[in-house]
């Protein structure tokens, strides 16, 4: 575990809009997790009032998937018999089972994440130079912009599924009379979903725990975003600086090039740390629920249901789209850092005193070593990870088939 000073001297607060930028950087992070009720344990100015929400809207969060959770694993293990209604159950579940996982995870990982998100903070305020503001300005723009991709995605194909699918759909007859339809099943041991208004009640429920288990999904990605783009500006600062560094009168500067970068290697760990468990779990989610919709694809496409092959279709470019920018994330990580290496050598090191650039193998040898965003410590996050991901759906697509069929 890798931590760092975080006390500031008021002398060395450099940037007089760091408030703003800080905010720019994590607004939307910040309104999903104020959502889920996971904002106060990353923050230490909380008052004992936003901890009770917190703790009331994390228990209405369990509350809500458990709701989904409990009465469908009972029909699937135990009441169901028709394998391919097993199918179509067990893609939805095992997204609300995952989305379990990654929200404990996210309670769990809260002193790590606020470790990130208070150095973030400390790198804002001390910025100095404006171009280098810039640099950072632009980084957390593309994280905005790679958060709000995220988001239309698996919204858009999410509520599909639960709204226009469910409504649309062919299957809502049953023996001469109109389904009511449902996303999930297996209430029927309880009460009856059809009369009203229980089953408005249930369909409301069932809407607001796909928002919440939306906003769990779309926050694990926009963390991962914010951080590893944070962590290439701070690299492009030091690049920055490498350049200039021949020309440069300071003979301080190498120094401060050498500290800042091995601070942002600590935050880069401190984000593996962080987020490793999370990656682990949208791994195996995404392999899985990529190859199940392939799967409903497929079956839908067979039955002549224009309207659910389509919403399936757009889910499942939800999931592709989402495991890419994961594995982009950590490939951008990884490829950053190296460039310091490539740029100590491609500098007019050679008009340096020889003492000087000596030095620069020290920053030649530490980039052969970029830092990794790992899945469990196991899967480094990479563009082949996304193609091993991809082509693993497909081999247990074909499984799956042949099970079934």
């Amino acid at each position: 575990m890798y931590d760092r000073s975080y006390t500031i001297v008021d002398d060395q607060l450099k940037n007089n809009h760091y408030q703003n930028d800080i905010h720019y950087t994590l607004q939307m992070c910040q309104w999903l997790l104020k959502l889920i009720g996971i904002w106060p344990l990353l923050n230490n100015h909380t008052s004992r009032l936003e901890q009770l929400l917190s703790i009331v809207l994390m228990i209405t969060c369990y509350s809500s998937i458990f709701f989904i959770i409990l009465p469908s694993g009972h029909h699937f293990f135990f009441v169901e018999k028709n394998l391919y209604m097993k199918m179509k159950m067990l893609g939805p579940v095992s997204f609300c089972v995952f989305a379990t996982v990654k929200y404990s995870y996210l309670a769990r990982k809260g002193a790590f994440l606020q470790r990130c998100i208070r150095q973030l903070k400390n790198d804002w305020k001390r910025v100095q130079d404006p171009s280098h503001r810039a640099i950072m300005l632009k980084y957390a723009g593309i994280s905005r912009k790679l958060i709000t991709m995220c988001a239309v995605f698996i919204y858009t194909g999410g509520m599909s599924y639960h709204t226009v699918a469910q409504f649309l759909s062919k299957e809502r007859t049953r023996e001469n009379y109109t389904v009511r339809p449902l996303a999930y099943i297996g209430y029927d041991p309880f009460f009856d979903t059809q009369s009203s208004p229980t089953y408005e009640i249930v369909f409301f429920l069932h809407c607001f725990a796909a928002m919440i288990m939306y906003s769990i999904t779309t926050v694990a990605y926009g963390l991962a975003a914010v951080f590893v783009t944070h962590v290439c500006g701070q690299i492009q600062i030091q690049i920055a600086r490498l350049q200039n560094l021949v020309e440069s009168k300071d003979r301080d500067l190498f120094s401060v090039i050498v500290h800042d970068h091995a601070e942002t290697l600590r935050f880069s760990k401190n984000i593996e740390d962080a987020l490793y468990q999370i990656c682990l779990t949208e791994i195996v989610e995404c392999t899985i629920c990529m190859c199940i919709l392939e799967y409903y694809c497929l079956m839908e496409w067979a039955n002549s249901d224009l309207i659910a092959t389509l919403t399936y279709m757009t889910l499942l470019t939800s999931f592709t789209f989402n495991i890419f920018i994961f594995c982009y994330i950590g490939e951008l990580l990884t490829e950053q850092c190296s460039q310091i290496g490539t740029t100590s050598y491609e500098i007019e090191w050679y008009q340096l005193p020889a003492k000087r650039a000596y030095d620069l193998i020290l920053l030649i040898s530490i980039s052969q070593y970029p830092p990794k965003l790992t899945a469990g410590k196991i899967i480094e996050l990479s563009l082949n990870t996304f193609s091993s991901v991809a082509k693993t759906s497909l081999v247990y697509l074909n499984l799956l088939q042949t099970v079934t069929d």
